[in-house]
Formats: C-alpha cells, structure tokens, sequence
C-alpha cells in the first residue's frame, strides 16, 4: 500500500501537468499523510537540507563552465579539429559528431547542453553534404547522451551525493563506458551511411590539421587537467567543477577572446537559470527520499526482487529493465533521486560494487533522454535542428539499440567497468 500511495501520488501529479519538481513535493506530501507523519517543518527541513551539500556545488559550476564554452568558442574550436582529422572520409561529419562529443562531453557534463551545441554546429553541415536529415539528427541526439556518462558527469555528481558514492571514483569508472558508447555509435554509423552517395570534402593537409590542433588545444587541456588532477589527488570532483568554470572563462576571454565582459552577465543568467531548475529538483527530492526510507520502502523492494537475489546478472537485467521503462516517461534527475534510494540497499545487500552499479545505473538514465515520448535530448535537437520530434525520433532508434546494447554487454561482462575503473583509480 505504501508503494502504491507514493507511486501513484507522483504519478497523478504528473498526469495533471503539474511540474516534476512540485509533483516530488506532492507524492512526499501524500505518504507523510498516508505515514501520519505530517508535519510543515520536516518537509522545510527536507528541502533545505536536500540542497545544502558540498559536493551538489559542482553542479553549478559544470552548468557554468559549459555555457561559458558554448559562448566562448571551445565547443566550435573542437569541432574544428574533428573536421580536420576525419572530416574527408565517407560519412566524415558523422564521425566527427561522435568525436566532438565525446570531447565535448569531457568539458561539460550535460547532454542537453552538448546536444544544442553539436546542433548547431553540425546538422546543417550534414544536411547540406547530403546526409538524410532525420538520421543525422538522431545520431547527434545518440552522441549527446555520452555527455552524462564521460566525467565530468553531473549526472554522477548528483548519484554519488544520493548514493553516499565516492564522486571520484564514479567519474574515473565511467571513462571506458563512455568511449565504449562511442565506439558503437561509430560502427553503427558506418553501418548505416555505406550505402549513402555522399561525396565527402577533400583531404586536410598536415599543416591544416596542425593548425586546428593548435586552435583547439587550450580547449582540449581541460579534461586532461580535470582528470590528472582528480587521479592525482589535487582536487575533489566540486573543485574540479570550479577549475573548470575558471579555466573555461580565461580562455575564452584571455586566449579566444570571444568573450566580452559585457557578456558574462547574460551568460551568469543563463547557468543560473538552469542550475536552479536542477537544485530545487534535487531539494525535492530529498523529501522522497527520506520518506522513503522512513517506510521502509527498500526492503519492501528486496522482497520483490528476492528471485533474483542469488544470481547478480539477472538482477542488474531485472534493474536496468526498470529503469528503462521509467526512463522513457521521467528525465534524467528525478529518475535518479527517486529511484536511488530505493536500489541502493537492493544492490548493496546483493554484493554488487556500487560504483559498477552507478556508472551503469547512470548509462541507462542518459539513454532515457534519446527514449521517446519525453526524451528531453530529442525535443533540444528538434528545437535547434527545426525538424519535426518524430524525424528525430526514427533517425535515432539504430543509434538507441547500439546504445542499448552496450549496456547490456557491460552488464553481462562488468569488468569491463570494474577493471579500468580500478586501473585509473589506482
């Protein structure tokens, strides 16, 4: 009954249109009466005290620095270089898609904001070459969920905060998966364009690429400088947030000089405006989860996935499953606050490494943003690319399932995460 008082409370308020944030608030509100725990000031502290975390720090600061790197260059000098290194093989813009983005998913940590960038960029780029334009979209929308997966990940921030994870050890776990997403955007990719007739741009001279290596490197510092400082121990993941938001603003307005500081107050908004959607989300939550925890609802979901308990691989499928089907009707942070709390102890009392299980868990919710019908990345591309929601969504099914796949070999074979992540994590 509890379940079922939370589930369908969230859900009720969802289906009146209500925002997801303010339906969070409801469902909380609906099992502290159903509870009779009712009480205006637990809730108020619950809020609060859901935002007023450390580490929930770096989320403002990636927000930051990835606005900043859309306004002041970095994103285009990176796909630049990409143009330049493979621009001239058949179906080269797709391929510098998926490697802008994963360069570009090493400096902000959205897919949102990823995908808006590679949009624009690089869909009329492909339309005008020839591409079909609902498959160019869909591979675009397919690369910009690695943005959440390749640290810095606000998506794992936001886990590791709920998980009680190391953030650090999270973000150096989730290199592999993330260039593994990639590697199977590329061959299915491959797949799908050989029998294009497109005939691709001619060969960029070894002076031309040296020159956009040049232009691009003061970009392409930044993932190396966040990821050695966090294997080496020079900052903690939301130190790393505000290197990156520092870094980001002295190039772009010191080296590039984009950026003006007439500029930086609009921009200032901009990130401003998003974090607080995604703070009072996560402040939200935290009701939820408490309650949750006070209903004991963890152990109510053991008892359900008891079958499974004795065999790990299945009952990663049985999760996973789960967070599939929800991910195509919730985004990305309202699934993870709610459903984190509840899979966590599942997890733990089944042996099964939490941060393997994170890396994963958060894989599955990027996914979700590409999953029709809400697919938040989807309604971007359409809205930046002015093309229809459901072209995006045909062009975007073949790159989905690759994605999909992955997962699922990664849970079939977890030490392709557990083993890289222990060798980067020393």
């Amino acid at each position: 009954m509890t379940i079922a008082v939370f589930v369908g409370s969230l859900l009720l308020a969802m289906a009146m249109g209500i925002p997801i944030a303010f339906s969070l608030l409801a469902s909380g509100v609906a099992l502290m009466w159903h509870l009779d725990l009712f009480d205006a000031q637990i809730l108020t502290q619950n809020v609060i005290g859901g935002a007023d975390s450390f580490p929930l720090l770096a989320v403002p600061f990636f927000m930051l620095a990835g606005e900043i790197m859309n306004v002041g260059g970095l994103s285009k000098r990176i796909v630049d270089f990409a143009l330049a290194l493979v621009g001239h093989v058949k179906g080269g813009l797709g391929y510098v898609t998926i490697m802008a983005g994963c360069l570009l998913s090493a400096l902000s940590g959205s897919a949102v904001a990823d995908a808006a960038a590679l949009t624009a960029l690089l869909l009329p780029m492909m339309v005008r070459a020839g591409h079909d334009k609902p498959r160019a979209a869909g591979l675009i929308a397919a690369t910009g969920v690695i943005g959440p997966v390749i640290p810095p990940s606000i998506g794992l921030v936001i886990f590791g905060v709920a998980a009680n994870v190391s953030i650090s050890k999270l973000f150096l776990a989730a290199i592999v998966p993330g260039l593994l997403i990639g590697g199977a955007l590329w061959i299915t990719w491959a797949w799908l364009v050989r029998r294009e007739k497109i005939v691709p741009p001619p060969r960029k001279s070894s002076a031309e690429i040296a020159a956009a290596f040049r232009n691009a490197l003061w970009a392409l510092m930044l993932p190396v400088i966040i990821l050695v400082g966090l294997r080496m121990g020079v900052f903690t993941p939301t130190e790393a947030a505000v290197v990156a938001a520092v870094y980001a603003l002295f190039v772009s307005t010191v080296v590039y000089r984009e950026i003006t500081w007439k500029d930086l107050y609009a921009i200032f908004v901009s990130a401003a405006k998003t974090s607080a959607i995604v703070m009072f989300l996560i402040a939200a939550a935290m009701v939820s989860a408490w309650l949750i925890t006070v209903a004991d609802l963890p152990s109510k979901i053991v008892g359900m996935l008891q079958p499974f308990m004795g065999n790990q691989m299945l009952l990663m499928i049985a999760i996973m499953v789960l967070v599939m089907v929800v991910g195509t009707a919730m985004d990305m942070t309202p699934t993870i606050l709610i459903l984190t709390p509840v899979l966590m102890p599942v997890v733990k009392a089944a042996g099964i490494d939490p941060v393997y299980f994170g890396v994963l868990f958060i894989i599955n919710n990027s996914i979700g943003l590409v999953t029709p019908p809400v697919g938040t990345v989807l309604n971007v591309v359409a809205g930046v690319g002015k093309i229809s929601m459901d072209d995006v969504t045909r062009g975007v099914v073949p790159f989905m399932l690759a994605e999909f796949a992955i997962l699922f070999v990664m849970v079939a074979f977890p030490q392709l995460v557990i083993v890289p992540a222990r060798w980067f994590g020393g």
